[in-house]
């Protein structure tokens, strides 16, 4: 059997064409994966994408072409079609201010969503200062209400991670607006960073969503907001998944906007590495077009969500990408309260403390966030008691 390197750069193709499409290549060796990765460059292509940690090549190939003999081969774990997901928000409309007495129990410049997930009575404690936090998705547009610690772009290296679609911004919005304009999120105080994978459609290729995660690691990341999905599978997305659990980042996905016939949830939300949220309505309901299925962790608040967005304004969106970040921001609270919790003990106390409301656990998992709740406990240091003599 030929070697493996060479069997791949004879089977790509140098640049992309209507006849070609992206595939994703993982190597079971890191040697293997390094040839591979020379034996290219000598014949002059260059990998779409690469990770080293995961040893996934993307590259390009005809269509028509099954590649039989690298999905025989022993050196090659798997090998995919570079598929795309897309955004879980539905169309957003301008927000027109609300007359009305503000309730006691909520402060002002939150918006109701904030308040019925019980942020506010937790930051007292922690409004998630220093806790970096990515908004995986179209970008994140400078606007008054957002703080942006950095970010990058896995569709343009080097490019601008500005948000050319708006989703990503109203989903930063909810997770960690600062209250300096006109509203505030769930975790004020939270470090934001915009992690661009998706383009002005909304749409993004799983080799720049695995990108991404792979940036995340390297930068820290406690917490990754994932708004969007496909109803597919991937083997590369679930590695990349995995890895980031393995380093303790806190991993939230929407469960999709496919309604009661969805069949499931979409991916990643379908993983167990990931927190999967559903929508609800501001009568704690379960959202008409919220994804149902085996697997949906917990809901949150996503219909009619007033966030952040484009050239400094603001929107009001629906769809279960409004319902993750509230959960995202939610996780940033909690390990701004304990720094040192688990990403599991954080799911698992999200789960526990949730409100119970009706729907079951196909359609809004443990029930309603309760952030504040969730807190119980953490971040308190016992006494040690004293011996009498």
């Amino acid at each position: 059997m030929k070697p493996v390197e060479q069997i791949l750069s004879r089977s790509v193709r140098p640049r992309p064409s209507r006849s070609t499409e992206r595939r994703i290549v993982s190597l079971r060796r890191s040697g293997d994966y390094r040839r591979c990765l020379k034996e290219l460059a000598a014949a002059g292509i260059k990998p779409v994408k690469s990770s080293k940690a995961l040893r996934l090549i993307c590259c390009h190939a005809e269509k028509k072409r099954r590649w039989g003999a690298l999905h025989k081969h022993p050196r090659i774990a798997y090998i995919e079609k570079d598929a795309k997901v897309s955004a879980h928000g539905l169309s957003a409309s301008g927000a027109k201010r609300k007359s009305g007495r503000v309730r006691a129990a909520c402060p002002a410049k939150a918006p109701w969503n904030v308040c019925r997930v019980q942020s506010p009575p937790l930051w007292p404690r922690s409004r998630g200062r220093g806790v970096r936090v990515a908004i995986l998705d179209t970008g994140i547009a400078a606007h008054p209400d957002l703080t942006i610690a950095g970010g990058t772009n896995t569709i343009v290296p080097g490019g601008s991670y500005a948000d050319d679609n708006g989703h990503g911004t109203h989903v930063a919005g909810i997770a960690a607006a600062t209250g300096r304009g006109r509203i505030l999120g769930n975790a004020p105080r939270a470090a934001l960073y915009a992690v661009k994978a998706l383009d002005r459609r909304g749409e993004g290729y799983i080799s720049d969503i695995v990108q991404g995660i792979d940036w995340c690691i390297a930068h820290g990341i406690r917490v990754i907001n994932m708004s969007f999905g496909m109803p597919g599978d991937s083997q590369a997305l679930r590695a990349a998944l995995r890895r980031a659990r393995r380093k303790g980042i806190i991993l939230v996905a929407s469960a999709g906007n496919d309604g009661r016939a969805s069949g499931g949830l979409d991916v990643p939300a379908r993983y167990p590495e990931t927190i999967a949220v559903a929508a609800t309505t501001r009568r704690n309901r379960v959202a008409s077009f919220s994804s149902r299925g085996k697997g949906i962790d917990i809901a949150a608040p996503g219909v009619n969500i007033l966030s952040t967005y484009l050239n400094g304004t603001y929107a009001r969106m629906s769809g279960t990408s409004m319902s993750a970040p509230h959960v995202a921001g939610g996780a940033v609270l909690l390990r701004g309260v304990s720094p040192g919790l688990k990403a599991g003990a954080a799911a698992a106390r999200l789960r526990k403390y949730a409100l119970r409301i009706p729907g079951g656990r196909s359609a809004v998992g443990s029930g309603l966030l309760q952030v504040a709740p969730a807190a119980t406990g953490l971040g308190i240091r016992k006494r040690a008691s004293r011996k009498s003599c």
